[in-house]
């Protein structure tokens, strides 16, 4: 099963204070040993970077530290999924015919990539920002 993870996701599995660590922990933790196959954007990459050198934990998540986390916990094992300029183009045309405005766009890059993969389930801890998108094929969009 190929699952590709939101960046909400990765957040609350890798910062162990999260709300939402335990049972997003277990989905990575399936990565890990083989159950799952690990699917991540390259998007979500910078995202990742910026929301954990962002968050207000204490200590707080050093640069280094979240390259780290990126690095030993996704880049290592995860498939990455890369987007062309097409696929920016296809997301821009959907989104601007669908009237939909601001951060949506980031969504709906992340889900592009899950279509492109052909993603089973595109795993996430924003369900109703996913659901807004109307995909009409797979994946699934699940909450862990």
């Amino acid at each position: 099963m190929k699952v590709l993870f939101d960046t909400s996701v990765l957040v609350a599995a890798l910062v162990n204070v999260h709300q939402a660590y335990e049972r997003s922990f277990s989905w990575l933790k399936k990565t890990k040993s083989g159950e799952i196959d690990f699917l991540v954007c390259a998007h979500t990459l910078s995202e990742l970077y910026s929301v954990l050198t962002t968050l207000p934990v204490s200590p707080k998540i050093t640069p280094a530290l979240a390259h780290r986390l990126i690095k030993e916990n996704i880049e290592s094992s995860a498939s990455i999924v890369e987007l062309t300029s097409d696929d920016y183009k296809r997301v821009l045309r959907s989104l601007s015919d669908s009237e939909a405005t601001g951060g949506i766009i980031f969504d709906a890059l992340i889900a592009q990539a899950a279509q492109k993969s052909d993603a089973d389930i595109l795993l996430t801890l924003n369900l109703k920002d996913f659901n807004r998108l109307s995909l009409k094929t797979p994946p699934e969009i699940k909450e862990p």
